[in-house]
């Protein structure tokens, strides 16, 4: 019922202004205003992103380097148009209002732009975090080598957080390894936990096994693929791996607007391979005991449907939801979708 009244769609908005002229013009207006603050959003992005390349330059084997059952709470959403000025009245009451988001492999805190200025103007407390070797992370991928190591500054921030404090912890694609991590160490400090196109794994799991139906097995990945990257020197083992422009475009952005790519064209960085290939150790009294959600992506050629369905039939969240027409990063390809499910989860008691 609440999400009723925070999104409607854009013909129900029509519909009651009862067809007057000048309310369909300040409509207008407004929409007009909602995509100059976006256009603003992502000019500052880029320009961060920028920058961050020009940083990443010092480092071997990143951006210098590149060469070529389910729970009954299952929903399939579209795009909504939110009303975001009825929003924070509805979230006020929230015990847990921090979101703290983390991101998948390649990308950094830079790729959620859009849900941070989404998930602020409804009363949340987004907080974003750079992996090791991610994002303005300084450092090298290739010195990253355990999951702990990659995961350092998703632990030092719920380490820091005053006591009784509670988050809620949203991983994309390989950071919902980092999230399952952290869902161990801190079940008292993570209110609920998001899974979105993520790698949510059962005890004993890589975060490499969710891909090896598209990818091949761990082994044959690390003897065949033309994508490792050797920051040690080809005579030494893999340190990390990237995938060339062209493939990355065609796996992860096929429904994604193009200054969005191109954003991520120049922002991402090499993914550290031994946190990937690492088994996590989850228990049923800690992590066992947290609430989990899924959000699976429908249009995904990364992580494809069929193995997201997988994953939540062997894992059992206790919500799931499914957006239409979203590749493999919804917060850039259905960002209005994500931020209602993400609204949605916070809500629930």
């Amino acid at each position: 019922m609440g999400n009723r009244v925070i999104c409607m769609k854009k013909k129900d908005v029509a519909i009651r202004t009862g067809g007057d002229g000048s309310r369909s013009k300040r409509v207008s207006r407004s929409q007009r205003k909602l995509l100059g603050d976006e256009e603003m959003l992502h000019r500052r992005a880029l320009s961060m992103a920028i920058h961050q390349a020009q940083l990443s330059q010092r480092f071997d084997g990143s951006v210098s380097r590149r060469v070529g059952s389910t729970s009954s709470r299952r929903q399939t959403l579209s795009d909504p148009f939110s009303n975001n000025k009825q929003v924070p009245d509805l979230v006020d009451s929230l015990a847990v209002k921090k979101v703290v988001l983390v991101h998948g492999e390649g990308f950094g805190a830079w790729c959620w732009y859009k849900t941070v200025a989404s998930l602020e103007e409804c009363g949340l407390s987004p907080v974003t975090v750079d992996l090791a070797g991610s994002g303005f992370s300084m450092a090298d991928p290739n010195s990253v080598s355990t999951l702990e190591e990659y995961s350092k500054p998703l632990i030092e921030l719920l380490q820091n957080l005053p006591e009784e404090e509670k988050v809620i912890l949203v991983g994309h694609s390989t950071g919902g390894a980092c999230v399952s991590y952290a869902l161990e160490l801190f079940p008292e400090k993570i209110s609920k936990a998001v899974f979105i196109c993520a790698t949510m794994v059962s005890d004993g799991q890589r975060p490499f096994d969710v891909f090896a139906d598209q990818l091949g097995s761990a082994e044959r990945f690390m003897k065949e693929s033309q994508f490792l990257i050797h920051g040690n020197g080809k005579d030494k083992p893999a340190t990390g791996f990237t995938f060339e422009k062209q493939h990355m475009k065609s796996l992860y952005f096929n429904q994604s607007p193009n200054k969005d790519i191109a954003l991520s064209m120049i922002s991402m960085r090499a993914v550290p391979l031994g946190p990937m290939m690492e088994k996590l150790s989850l228990s049923t009294e800690r992590y066992g005991k947290g609430r989990r959600f899924y959000v699976q992506t429908l249009d995904d050629l990364a992580l494809l449907p069929d193995v997201q369905e997988k994953l939540v039939r062997e894992n059992s969240p206790e919500g799931v939801y499914k957006i239409k027409g979203s590749d493999h990063c919804p917060f850039f390809s259905k960002p209005q979708s994500l931020h209602k499910i993400l609204l949605e989860i916070a809500q629930i008691p």
